[in-house]
């Protein structure tokens, strides 16, 4: 690489989704009406569990996180998207696309953490019922929240830094919706095979641990349901798993569906598609899909709706 091809650069360019004018109406009331129920479904969904002391339990508080997470990873990259839209400046400064790429790789690794937790969760109350909240007591909950928030942190903090040190080509255009760390290394002129090793290795780490746990999880939850000779007990078992079900098979089946193929030239519109389904698509879904099929939730979020409504009068 010529040294006249490396700059310091100062901003990136986002292309978004579409280049075409015509588009451009269309995808800012799809993604305005997408964020704007994604922030009031999970609002909801955590006034309803804070506000009803029969939902202070471990299982709620994972969900209230995970609804917390689900804010924050859709507010990363939906607003500065709509405003790219509306004002046809695709611009953002190099300081905000490291924060972009922190963020985003933060709550988006933090959900799939919080989602092997329940998992854990689901596990206790299903084997282990009587013991279940001397097992999840109040310190475990703890660590099994605050834990996943050191090391994602940590995770986002080593690849954030280290991408911080390389250099860049004029003119660099991401092509996708948002700074992403797989994108932006690839426009990098420097020597990426450091960043390239530590992105191998914590995604091996960082993937792998949920999803076995997820995994080992269900295993064991299948093979205590399927031991109960009650068909009632076995459709009450599962249908606690329903909901949390729902949502892993989502991400996880987007995931192997775009990634377990063979390489093309259209790599990144892949990558654009499971950025939308995980940070965009599943964080507006996940408050219907807890309370659709959550008998307390849904009795919950009535109550709370009901107190809203008749404090307006």
């Amino acid at each position: 690489m010529e040294p006249e091809n490396q700059t310091e650069v100062s901003e990136f360019l986002l292309l978004g989704l579409s280049e075409k004018p015509e588009h451009q109406p269309f995808l800012f009331g799809l993604f305005l009406s997408v964020y704007l129920v994604t922030i009031t479904g999970n609002l909801l969904i955590i006034l309803a569990i804070i506000t009803d002391s029969h939902f202070h339990i471990p299982t709620y508080c994972f969900l209230t996180n995970l609804s917390l997470v689900d804010i924050f990873l859709s507010s990363t990259t939906v607003p500065k998207m709509l405003v790219n839209i509306q004002t046809q400046r695709r611009a953002i400064p190099f300081a905000g696309c490291l924060v972009q790429m922190y963020t985003s790789h933060l709550f988006g690794t933090m959900h799939s953490f919080l989602l092997a937790m329940m998992a854990i969760d689901g596990f206790v109350a299903i084997v282990h019922p009587l013991h279940y909240l001397v097992i999840m007591s109040p310190r475990v909950c703890r660590l099994l929240v605050g834990g996943p928030w050191v090391i994602t942190n940590l995770q986002s903090l080593v690849h954030t830094c280290l991408m911080a040190q390389l250099s860049f080509c004029t003119g660099s255009e991401i092509p996708h919706f948002f700074c992403d760390l797989m994108p932006l290394l690839k426009l990098s002129c420097s020597d990426k095979h450091t960043n390239e090793l530590v992105v191998s290795a914590f995604g091996i780490v960082m993937g792998l641990s949920p999803l076995s746990c997820i995994l080992l999880s269900y295993i064991c939850i299948s093979h205590e349901v399927f031991k109960s000779p009650s068909a009632q007990g076995k459709w009450k078992a599962f249908s606690t798993c329903g909901s949390h079900f729902t949502v892993v098979s989502l991400l996880y089946g987007t995931i192997f569906a775009l990634y377990l193929q063979p390489a093309s030239p259209t790599s990144s519109q892949k990558d654009k598609a499971a950025a939308l389904m995980y940070g965009v698509v599943i964080p507006m879904l996940n408050p219907f899909i807890y309370s659709l099929r959550n008998k307390d939730t849904k009795v919950a979020l009535r109550k709370l709706i009901g107190k809203a409504a008749s404090s307006q009068f």
